[in-house]
């Protein structure tokens, strides 16, 4: 069975995905990043079974997209990861597969108006979830340079944080992602090969939607969800999220006698030379994957 979606996002990893997940007929499966439903679809291709899939986004227009998959009797969750994650721990739910894709979709950043990439110009936003109040025109105009300091050196892994958080306080206010690129790039080396932006728009990205907390408290709850024998997938976009997935999925998976995870992946799956050509932004993706006992 396969459903369309309304984007182009091409789902990443897709056949290590696969590989890995092992779908059988009739197995169950939760997304917990289900985006536009790529990953869903090529899964539901070999379970058959749309009414044991739980998909869960926080951002309301891939929900809008997943329609077709509610319609054909998956349960939708509108919610960040780790609420839906102790919601269904709480009703005792377990699953055989579980994915979660913590990249940042093709229609986020393609469209300026939600704030996350500065190739175009658009407000300073960056929300995933578009009901919540922080925005990173909040964290840019308001924060002190300590405090901007401290989120661009720890989630941008930003050498010259310090220098660009005094001068985004000297600038400010900024209204759009442009204005800040711009001041940021002012104060930059030249000659770099990425936009000198980058690691700074990381950082805000991170910091508006609380990633790495949200997913450091989320880990232990996904192993939870796994039925035994149960497989998980974690794609990971940048080395913060893969070493925290890494001693994670390591806690529970080491050589202990109580250890009830078993590695599947020694060292994280990369995309291939054929799939960067099509897909560029699979470029920095990284696939954990493990099985439970």
């Amino acid at each position: 069975m396969h459903l369309e979606n309304q984007s182009q996002h091409i789902p990443v990893l897709l056949q290590p995905v696969l590989q890995y997940l092992s779908p059988k007929q009739g197995e169950s499966y939760l997304d917990l990043t289900a985006g536009y439903g790529g990953h869903a679809s090529a899964v539901l291709e070999q379970t058959k079974t749309p009414e044991r899939m739980t998909l869960v986004d926080r951002d309301s227009n891939a929900i809008a997209a997943l329609d077709d998959f509610k319609r054909s009797g998956a349960t939708l969750v509108h919610s960040n990861f780790l609420e839906a994650s102790q919601q269904l721990v709480a009703t005792g739910k377990q699953y055989d597969m579980i994915l979660a894709d913590l990249g940042i979709s093709s229609p986020h950043i393609d469209n300026a108006s939600r704030g996350f990439a500065f190739g175009q110009d658009g407000p300073l936003d960056m929300r995933m979830d578009q009901r919540q109040e922080l925005t990173a025109a909040t964290v840019v105009n308001t924060y002190s340079v300590d405090d901007l300091t401290q989120i661009i050196r720890a989630y941008g892994e930003e050498p010259r944080a310090y220098t660009i958080a005094k001068a985004i306080v000297a600038a400010r206010p900024f209204a759009t992602t442009k204005e800040l690129a711009e001041t940021i790039r002012s104060v930059m080396p030249k000659g770099s090969k990425t936009h000198p932006a980058t690691k700074t728009f990381q950082a805000l990205r991170i910091a508006v939607n609380d990633e790495l907390e949200l997913l450091r408290a989320s880990v232990p709850l996904w192993l939870e969800l796994l039925a035994p024998g149960g497989r998980i997938g974690i794609i990971s976009f940048h080395s913060l999220e893969d070493r925290l997935v890494k001693q994670a999925l390591q806690e529970r998976a080491g050589e202990r006698y109580d250890a009830d995870m078993r590695l599947l992946t020694k060292r994280p799956i990369v995309a291939d030379h054929t799939e960067i050509v099509f897909n560029p932004r699979a470029r920095s993706a990284k696939l954990r994957a493990a099985v439970k006992k």
